[in-house]
């Protein structure tokens, strides 16, 4: 079994945790701003996604494949890398499957929305299914920034920031309806609040699941999946979310910006 001090597994539970709140963060921005600057969502979503592509394919996907490589040879090593990748892609592609179309927590209600005065129990149903919906995706993220901060303090930090940025919108979605339908803004801040506990119960998950069983192989195949989860989330869901926000080559600059500060960050 590798060994993992305690303060590591603290440290990425905090990680995961501050990832997490960053719903919250948006529920609260739904409240103090009266507009959503989309062009600012669009541009820093597109960074978000361009951090995690980058260290999902240039770090852990890497790391993985080098590591199973001088494991088990170069190409049985090479195709359990590559096996772990899209194994984490279809995971991904599972847990979508597993919300309607219809209740897709990334279709964004704006700040200025919760001027509108609707009370109704549709848009409180609305509100509740988008706050499983956020947590289900955050799930599977928590466990993402759990893993990589066991190995690399460094790439966990970089992970936990790209998803708290993407979390922070998603927390106004939440937000909004649950707000048209009860007026109250402390419900609505507290379902954030409780679709963002799904990240750190993820890490929390993932280390329950796999403590007993951790070796170097183990890791290193769940670093190529985290890194297939990663890809998926950034083309699926970060990507057309930055698309629809604002401009096409806003999003594309955030993209090449997010991806530029890891290679720097990685090479110092």
């Amino acid at each position: 079994m590798t060994d993992i001090s305690t303060s590591q597994i603290i440290f990425a539970l905090l990680l995961s945790l501050g990832a997490g709140m960053a719903t919250a963060v948006g529920s609260c921005a739904a409240f103090f701003f009266k507009r959503s600057d989309r062009k600012f969502l669009s541009f820093i979503l597109g960074l978000s996604a361009g951090v995690m592509i980058y260290i999902s394919l240039v770090e852990l996907l890497a790391e993985s494949r080098n590591s199973l490589i001088g494991i088990y040879g170069h190409r049985p090593g090479a195709f359990l890398a590559i096996a772990a990748f899209f194994t984490g892609i279809a995971l991904a592609m599972l847990i979508d499957k597993l919300i309607p179309s219809h209740e897709n927590p990334h279709e964004f209600r704006g700040v200025e929305e919760m001027d509108c005065p609707k009370h109704n129990d549709r848009l409180l149903r609305s509100g509740f299914l988008f706050a499983l919906a956020v947590g289900i995706h955050n799930f599977p993220e928590g466990m993402a920034v759990f893993i990589s901060s066991l190995a690399s303090p460094e790439t966990g930090i970089s992970i936990a920031v790209a998803v708290a940025i993407h979390n922070i919108p998603e927390g106004i979605t939440v937000s909004v309806p649950v707000y048209h339908a009860t007026g109250s803004r402390k419900k609505a801040f507290l379902w954030s609040l409780l679709s963002g506990i799904a990240e750190p119960l993820g890490a929390l998950t993932a280390w329950l699941i796999f403590a007993p069983f951790l070796s170097q192989t183990l890791l290193m195949l769940i670093f190529a999946s985290v890194s297939g989860i990663m890809v998926y989330i950034s083309f699926d869901e970060l990507l057309p979310l930055a698309e629809e926000y604002g401009e096409h080559h806003l999003a594309i600059a955030g993209i090449i910006t997010g991806m530029l500060i890891m290679a720097v960050s990685l090479a110092i």
